[in-house]
């Protein structure tokens, strides 16, 4: 063994090696096929900056966008029992939710959260369209309940962001029943005399559509969002016609007054607090990106005991602290007297 061999050599192999790159550095978007590079793609929200199409975005990404600062705390939803059918098709109900949770790190297909949206209190519902399409099960329905019951307690707005392919059939009429319990929340929303907006996002679809997405106080939807109860190639195939260009897109929905508006995902934060704070009769919100929460108030300091003497030392507190109350001018000229 010489230098060569040990230096040398390992040195041109290295050159030549095969480097392994990471996965997922690039997405193709679905709509134009132009190839979008992972950061930027999350810094535009998952939405295509050549063709504007609204890709599928996490509910833990879109509480961030959402929320002032980005923070915000879970809301607890009650266990349903797990599969109470013992479904089994292809592959048993149980295997399923397993897979399902693995893939989208959620416990199902809706998550709870609180929050500010323009200084003002908020709980926010999402639907994780990749947790078995969105479908509604028992836990969406209990997810839903605790939104409007946390609402309703701290008195503030719910906002729902609605993504589903329907009920979920492996739970039978227990996933039907969450129909009129998710009404019946929505309710109890309306007789506390608070807002409920509905976020439409792709796609919404099945008994979502036919209950708590379509009854909102105020109706929103990305762009070029699906929504609709049954889809339009069943619809084509029943009625043998050829639907209008844009059936039950968005934009069609908003023409044909069943949408108020039409939003763009990097947009919908600040028009979400301008209608919150519409509906709530508080003023307008502050335009721009906000901070965080402002930190609850640090008690006020206790007076000391004796006063001290008139010193550069014991001046420079005095003095901060005088120059950021009201009448700071008046007291840094008497304490400047001798």
């Amino acid at each position: 063994m010489n230098w060569i061999s040990n230096y040398v050599r390992p040195k041109i192999n290295s050159l030549f090696s095969r480097r392994e790159v990471p996965e997922n550095l690039w997405t193709k978007c679905p709509d134009c096929g132009q190839m979008l590079f992972h950061r930027e793609l999350a810094d535009a929200l998952n939405v295509c900056p050549n063709c504007n199409s609204h890709m599928y975005i996490s509910p833990r990404r879109r509480f961030e966008a959402l929320f002032d600062g980005g923070l915000y705390m879970d809301v607890a939803v009650p266990e349903p029992l797990a599969d109470p059918l013992h479904f089994r098709d292809k592959k048993r109900y149980a295997d399923r939710l397993k897979d399902a949770r693995r893939e989208s790190e959620a416990p199902d297909a809706m998550l709870v959260a609180e929050g500010e949206i323009g200084r003002m209190k908020t709980v926010v519902a999402i639907q994780d369209y990749k947790f078995m399409s969105g479908s509604m099960g028992m836990y969406v329905g209990n997810a839903f309940i605790a939104a409007a019951e946390r609402a309703v307690a701290l008195k503030c707005p719910l906002v729902v962001f609605t993504a589903a392919g329907g009920a979920r059939m492996q739970e039978g009429i227990l996933s039907l029943m969450q129909m009129p319990r998710t009404t019946v929340a929505v309710q109890m929303l309306k007789e506390a005399g608070l807002p409920y907006i509905v976020v439409l996002t792709h796609a919404t679809t099945g008994g979502v559509t036919a209950s708590y997405a379509m009854l909102g106080d105020v109706q929103i939807a990305e762009p070029n969002a699906l929504i609709c109860f049954a889809g339009p190639r069943v619809i084509e195939q029943t009625i043998r016609e050829t639907l209008p260009e844009g059936f039950q897109r968005a934009e069609y929905l908003l023409d044909h007054g069943m949408l108020d508006m039409v939003v763009d995902r990097k947009s919908l934060r600040r028009e979400l607090g301008r209608v919150l704070h519409l509906l709530m009769k508080a003023p307008p919100m502050v335009a721009g990106d906000l901070p965080p929460p402002s930190e609850p108030a640090l008690p006020p300091a206790e007076p000391a005991a004796e006063p001290a003497a008139a010193g550069p030392a014991a001046a420079g507190p005095a003095a901060d602290t005088a120059a950021k109350a009201p009448d700071a001018p008046a007291r840094a000229e008497g304490a400047e007297k001798p």
